[in-house]
């Protein structure tokens, strides 16, 4: 049984080895025959000078690490080459062991590097996000937990590390050089989001933008709300201050606390579960051309229409009455669960 279990070990070694990378191996290889170089040190010393194991261990060690303390006892001839035989070979692996680490490392590194360079090139109709601190990192989780693509710009190397230990797609640099957008795919993205502190960068990136991608949704924050007018002209179809959301919100709270309760613990995750999302229809989707009574909506979908915005016109309905028409191109705005909008969006509204 036990011969069988040595047979049965021999051979998954041999399989790992044949699997693993070569400088892996060689440094794998080379870290075993240094463990061998301390055992055969360690019996050397014992047979030829005749100490005793512990200090046939301790000899090697301060041999093979160039520690430089003094010797255990006095050596004889043979005692001496044996140990020049034992320091050669152990700087030697160590060496190896080292430059091959190096190498690992540094190929690792430039494996990664063209991996993230290949899903960038690749990556379209994302959002790219510069800037990743608290606002940044915010709108990163949503877009994650709502599966939109997206790459982040930033240049902080604290934030780069992270980006990288969570797997996200990012672009190392200042949001302001055109390159670096460029990089990030701006001529095939969706949407520029600026989270950027200054609002004279956030204006540069804006206008870079446009320039590079006449279609680009482009919303911006403003730390200056006298600068709102300056993103604008720039080119940003919506800018938000954070100072006067949460002004707003905090407002909110002492003129309308029900609604605020409403909007905290219904719709951002309460027991029922709701949200409000928006659902475009697409031309011969099920619902085009129909009024609401005649989708029977509530009963089919189970979820509540608060708007209809015209494609075209960007003419808002709110609390849309039966007999409104859904035409091609509308855009619903429902409130529901995740499960009745994307039964919504796959029965109802795709072609």
């Amino acid at each position: 049984m036990a011969a069988d279990d040595q047979d049965s070990l021999r051979e998954r070694l041999l399989d790992w080895l044949a699997r693993t990378d070569p400088a892996r191996r060689e440094i794998v290889l080379a870290s075993l025959f240094l463990l061998l170089l301390f055992l055969v040190g360690t019996v050397g010393y014992v047979l030829i000078e005749e100490w005793y194991w512990v200090d046939g261990l301790y000899m090697t060690f301060i041999t093979l690490t160039t520690i430089g303390f003094s010797e255990v006892g006095t050596l004889s001839n043979a005692g001496r080459f044996f140990t020049i035989f034992i320091g050669i070979s152990g700087i030697g692996l160590a060496a190896f062991i080292a430059g091959r680490t190096v190498q690992l490392l540094l190929a690792r590194q430039n494996l990664r590097q063209r991996r993230l360079q290949k899903m960038l090139s690749r990556v379209q109709n994302h959002f790219i996000v510069c800037g990743y601190g608290r606002v940044g990192k915010r709108i990163v989780a949503d877009l994650l937990s709502a599966g939109e693509p997206f790459v982040v710009v930033d240049f902080d190397e604290d934030e780069i590390e992270e980006l990288e230990e969570d797997g996200l797609l990012y672009v190392k640099g200042d949001a302001v050089e055109e390159e670096v957008l460029f990089r990030a795919g701006i001529e095939r993205a969706a949407g520029l989001i600026l989270t950027l502190p200054d609002d004279a960068a956030n204006v540069f990136v804006t206008l870079v933008g446009r320039e590079a991608n006449a279609d680009l949704l482009i919303i911006s924050r403003v730390n200056d709300y006298r600068n709102r007018s300056k993103l604008l002209r720039a080119g940003a179809k919506k800018v938000i201050s954070p100072d006067e959301i949460g002004a707003d919100r905090m407002a909110q709270v002492i003129l309308r606390p029900h609604v605020d309760h409403f909007m905290e613990h219904v719709l951002r995750g309460g027991n029922a579960n709701l949200q409000l999302d928006e659902v475009r229809v697409q031309p011969a989707a099920p619902l085009a051309g129909k009024t609401l009574a005649e989708s029977n909506f509530r009963q089919q979908f189970d979820a509540i229409v608060v708007a209809i915005i015209d494609d075209a016109t960007e003419e808002t309905k709110f609390n849309p009455s039966p007999n409104d028409r859904i035409k091609p191109g509308d855009v619903l705005i429902v409130l529901g669960n995740d499960q009745m909008i994307a039964r919504l969006r796959r029965e109802g509204c795709t072609a």
